[in-house]
């Protein structure tokens, strides 16, 4: 109808005041969470398999026949297991880095002059934190648009250059790359005390991306696991899901929630990490919870009261031979 749509902040492309402090706090709690899980990893083992997303926290891997990899059926479903690292804890999710969410859209030919950034990351900075190697355009005057169309956005800005490509291996304090050499292990009294401080930021970090997701955009493929935060996803052709060929390559986009910016990772809940492994058998007994807090509860921390009925507590796990008498 040619009806100009009234926009509130950050709709309009302005940021909203009272989630800046927010949007600090999640990023100093982000990256506490990265060096509290990286100083963990060096005294809890983790393995994780070599054909699927399988996660295991233990002395050894679980016995679950579950594993749904290529060559599953040559093992009878058993999983392979390999060492793990921080990034079978905190799957790395990442978002292309916007200096401008409402400027051009980014096209398959251009994809590779942006930097890629976690997601959680890129939504802070466009809640409004300022990181130096990641500039924002920060507007005075609201955009305007007409139905889906933006009819003033203020001109477009040069983009400044990507800050990865001039130091493509340096690691940040918000990136899990090479976290475990930048974060020495801790001495055995600390750790109880770490894993505390891990499992409140994991919290703080989830609460805190669950409200800025409320005011803030954040797009996600309905067929693979790419995320974009702006108003609208990229046009990059890389989905290489279900059908994609029929897409030409692009991604389905939808509005995202909360597990796919920032996964919970469930793994199976360990009673005994020093017991023996976990067995199909008594499947139906055991119970899960996430990675960060099933790695941050046997480091000694305490386990929040919601995390306890996915836990499973309450359940006495039989022996193998006790199972076929449970109803």
């Amino acid at each position: 109808m040619g009806i100009e749509k009234p926009l509130e902040p950050p709709k309009n492309g302005l940021l909203v005041p009272d989630l800046i402090p927010l949007a600090y706090e999640v990023l100093d709690a982000w990256k506490i969470l990265i060096k509290g899980v990286a100083q963990i990893l060096h005294s809890i083992p983790v393995y994780g398999c070599s054909e699927c997303s399988e996660v295991h926290v233990a002395l050894e891997g679980h016995q679950i026949k579950d594993c749904l990899g290529p060559t599953s059926r040559d093992r009878h479903s058993l999983h392979s297991w390999v060492r793990g690292s921080i990034d079978d804890i905190l799957v790395p999710i990442e978002s292309y880095h916007l200096y401008d969410p409402f400027g051009r859209r980014i096209k398959h030919e251009t994809r590779f002059d942006y930097d890629r950034i976690p997601a959680v990351v890129e939504l802070c900075i466009q809640a409004g934190v300022d990181i130096p190697e990641y500039p924002s355009r920060r507007r005075m005057k609201p955009i305007r648009m007409i139905g889906k169309k933006v009819i003033d956005r203020g001109g477009f800005l040069e983009e400044p250059k990507p800050w990865r490509l001039g130091n493509p291996s340096t690691p940040v304090d918000f990136d899990t790359y090479r976290a475990s050499e930048r974060f020495p292990p801790p001495l055995s009294e600390d750790i109880p005390r770490i894993a505390q401080e891990t499992m409140d930021a994991y919290d703080f970090v989830r609460s805190g991306v669950m409200k800025l997701m409320k005011k803030f955009t954040v797009k996600a493929c309905g067929y693979c696991s790419e995320v974009h935060v702006g108003p609208w996803g990229h046009n990059a052709k890389f989905c290489g899901a279900f059908k994609h060929q029929w897409r030409d390559g692009k991604h389905g986009w939808q509005d995202a929630i909360v597990d796919e910016v920032f996964p919970s990772n469930c793994v199976w809940h360990v009673r005994d990490p020093r017991g023996p492994p976990l067995r199909s058998a008594l499947k139906r007994f055991y119970g899960k919870a996430p990675a960060v807090v099933e790695v941050c509860m046997q480091a000694g921390a305490q386990v929040p009261d919601r995390y306890k009925p996915m836990m499973r507590l309450d359940i006495i796990v039989p022996e193998s031979d006790e199972a076929k008498l449970v109803a």
